[in-house]
């Protein structure tokens, strides 16, 4: 496994997915507070999931890309960068 952060394809796929799913189980909080005779608690807290889930399945799909963890800096300051005009030896 690297530390690499996903290809944005496969990041919004995983968006795609989550953001279904939450609308899915919306849809089903609202015809199962419509259809089943429950008792008013239990249809209170399946029209809330109707209500409640499609700002959380949009908030989730907009959240902003998580960025990989930065890698250690293996550079050294005391090291002097090899200038671009040198010539190459046999050259």
């Amino acid at each position: 496994m690297t530390d690499a952060r996903p290809s944005l394809s496969e990041d919004i796929g995983k968006r795609e997915k989550s953001y279904f799913i939450k609308m899915g189980i919306r849809l089903v909080c609202l015809v199962l507070a419509f259809t089943v005779p429950a008792p008013l608690p239990v249809r209170l807290l399946l029209f809330a999931g109707a209500i409640f889930l499609p700002y959380v399945a949009v908030i989730g799909a907009n959240a902003p890309r998580r960025e990989a963890p930065d890698a250690f800096d293996v550079t050294d300051d005391s090291q002097n960068e090899i200038p671009r005009h040198r010539r190459e030896i046999g050259s």
